[in-house]
């Protein structure tokens, strides 16, 4: 198994302080956990996009770039890359640049993207997203592998024989597909052969379980060897210590923070105790023991091979978010790793067509 360390970047006060750091020390604190994530061994750091109130993650592969010049093997994610939004030409130029420049460690997470404001920014409606993001990964997807490419696109001028350069270093970058709650995004990984990212936060375990047997239905149907599926997952909190207690003692002023924002904004509240949220939800909180015994659980509905973990420390002490960090891969990472296998690729760059492709 393999894991990742992502931030959406988020910028509120923080849940427990009440203290909201400015904006340059966010991404200061963006780039250190990066580091912090590759010098404790993780297999990959993520940077998520936002276009919308509380978030900072408007240029992903500008932070990625960065991440990449203070790093040297950790693999760079997007989280999600939304190219219903995007334009797919410029959207290219921008990754294949940054793939170049970390010497072929990005992968991609791709999605729609949420949030109305973000909506309105680009002009983009709830009845046109989806095609939007079908038709930006199909274009996108073309150039990436072909020198010159011709598409007759509805939401941006067509192409004719039109060349877009940086050509690529990776052939191709591989291309995850984010899913949380809708089946157009699994069909769109499933015919194209590509894997599959399930957000895995907000609800408890079985919507998102739905959508990946029907993923992995919808792989079978156009053809793809069963073999070559891989299927991450997400986590809505981390906080490893060495027993229960400690952690839900930590934890708790943490998760009643947090419930008191979602109430105030207006937002759907999904657990409504702490240790409802222990239970239910995909947040690792508990002992090693606790925390290896609740990824076996999700693995056996979901067969994922990838895990994300939060990088954030996200009402924590930064004392308490490291040894959170170090003892997950002193003593759950290794127990993980040999019970779980990895994804069904190298992890390295990508420098073939795959037989899907």
């Amino acid at each position: 198994m393999k894991f990742l360390a992502i931030t959406l970047i988020v910028h509120r006060p923080d849940p427990v302080t009440g203290v909201r750091k400015s904006t340059h020390e966010r991404f200061r604190e963006v780039l250190d956990n990066a580091v912090l994530a590759e010098e404790l061994g993780f297999d990959g750091f993520g940077v998520g996009e936002r276009h919308e109130r509380p978030f900072i993650s408007s240029s992903p592969t500008v932070v990625l770039s960065h991440v990449a010049a203070l790093t040297r093997r950790i693999r760079l994610f997007t989280a999600v890359t939304t190219l219903s939004l995007l334009d797919p030409v410029r959207a290219y130029e921008d990754y294949a640049t940054l793939d170049h420049l970390s010497e072929g460690r990005l992968d991609l997470i791709i999605g729609k993207g949420n949030g109305a404001a973000q909506r309105d920014l680009f002009h983009v409606t709830p009845e046109d997203q989806w095609d939007r993001n079908a038709e930006s990964y199909e274009v996108f997807r073309q150039i990436w592998r072909q020198d010159k490419v011709t598409a007759d696109t509805r939401f941006r001028p067509p192409l004719k024989d039109a060349e877009v350069w940086p050509r690529p270093y990776q052939r191709p970058v591989r291309v995850w597909h984010g899913s949380a709650t809708s089946k157009e995004s699994v069909d769109l990984a499933a015919r194209y052969g590509d894997p599959l990212f399930s957000a895995n936060v907000t609800n408890p375990m079985e919507p998102y379980a739905e959508l990946i047997r029907h993923y992995r239905e919808r792989w079978e149907h156009y053809g793809h060897d069963p073999a070559r599926i891989a299927v991450g997952a997400g986590t809505a909190g981390l906080l490893v210590t060495r027993t229960s207690q400690e952690a839900l003692d930590i934890y708790r002023p943490i998760f009643e923070a947090n419930l008191a924002f979602y109430e105030k904004a207006g937002l759907p509240v999904v657990f409504e105790t702490l240790e409802d949220f222990v239970d239910r939800s995909s947040a690792l909180i508990g002992s090693p023991e606790q925390i290896i015994d609740k990824v076996h659980r999700y693995h056996e509905q979901f067969g994922h091979t990838v895990l994300h973990l939060h990088a954030d420390a996200s009402g924590l002490t930064d004392t308490q978010h490291r040894d959170s960090l170090e003892l997950f891969q002193s003593a759950v990472a290794p127990v993980l790793r040999r019970d779980i296998p990895d994804p069904p690729f190298a992890w390295a760059p990508v420098r073939e067509e795959s037989e899907d492709a």
